[in-house]
């Protein structure tokens, strides 16, 4: 390929309209690529968002951020960054967009590392792991490995009997789950969840829950379960293609006696998301993969759910660019 076809341009104001529109056409890309959800917290990020063009055309994006100064991230503030590409996009093609990538955060931004998040293959809309080779071919090193729980919607496998028992227990407690717009009682719940078992709070605020579901309200949706007025669980359901994805699970100690989570999941997997490709439970793990709840994904994988990777990877510029 002539790379003086190629320039790559970073992200500004100017540029979110482009990017936003690539990314609604990309086959990898999602609502989290949008400018809308990536820069609810710029604050906190030294974004090196990276726009790849041919010709003057998009062919590729790249979310990412420098941290260390050196260390550039896709993406720091995401669960996955990955390069988002579309239909036209071939293996070769990929190989070089890095080639283009590397140079440039060399040259230009001083960066000496990058860490890459890959997008996990439930989320595109078809086969789209060309990166996955170029990150094999930069000789990158996995460094972390998240395993998240997940249903074929449409090729279940058998839920436990534990499970069923739990479920035919909650059917007779009189609960009642609903769509809820008041994210307060149910943060707290996660919020103390967090600190007594981890000693850690929520990623979001509560302020910054309600700005994007605000922003993204067919996307973002909280079910949340209820038993005479008073919330006992929820689940912050994020629907991202035909992917239902479990952002966040709560329940207070009433909730865990009447079985709340076992009665709501039942209710999301086989009434609400039956016309979906996947239902994704979220990560068990701690240490970047190294510990595994294993509470946490038995209930999971005693509703059928099996393991699909976040990975995470890293490689040196100066060893590939020599």
């Amino acid at each position: 390929m002539n790379n003086s076809n190629y320039k790559i341009e970073e992200l500004n104001m100017q540029l979110t309209e482009e990017w936003n529109d690539f990314v609604a056409k990309s086959k990898n890309a999602t609502f989290l690529h949008n400018t809308n959800y990536m820069h609810y917290h710029i604050d906190r990020f030294n974004d090196c968002s990276l726009i790849i063009k041919k010709n003057e055309q998009i062919v590729a994006l790249l979310p990412g951020n420098i941290s260390e100064n050196t260390v550039f991230y896709s993406h720091q503030g995401l669960t996955y960054g990955g390069l988002l590409i579309t239909n036209d996009t071939k293996l070769p093609d990929v190989l070089e967009y890095f080639n283009i990538i590397n140079r440039y955060l060399y040259d230009n931004k001083k960066v000496t590392k990058i860490v890459y998040k890959t997008i996990p293959y439930i989320y595109s809309n078809v086969p789209s792991q060309e990166d996955e080779y170029a990150l094999f071919r930069l000789g990158a090193k996995r460094i972390a490995c998240s395993a998240s729980s997940t249903i074929i919607i449409n090729n279940k496998i058998k839920i436990s009997s534990l499970r069923k028992r739990k479920i035919k227990k909650s059917q007779s407690n009189q609960l009642n789950i609903q769509i809820d717009n008041e994210y307060e009682e149910f943060w707290n719940i996660l919020k103390n969840n967090l600190e007594d078992r981890h000693g850690t709070k929520p990623v979001h605020s509560v302020e910054e829950l309600k700005l994007l579901k605000k922003r993204f309200p067919n996307e973002i949706k909280l079910f949340s379960v209820y038993f005479n007025n008073e919330c006992l669980a929820g689940a912050l359901i994020y629907i991202v293609g035909k992917v239902a994805h479990v952002q966040y699970i709560a329940s207070n100690d009433i909730g865990k006696q009447v079985s709340a989570l076992d009665y709501l999941f039942n209710y999301l997997i086989e009434d609400v998301f039956n016309d979906m490709n996947y239902f994704d439970f979220g990560t068990s793990v701690e240490e970047n993969g190294y510990k595994l709840n294993e509470g946490l994904i038995f209930q999971k994988e005693g509703f059928g759910a099996r393991t699909v990777v976040y990975n995470h990877y890293e490689y040196y510029l100066e060893e590939v660019l020599k």
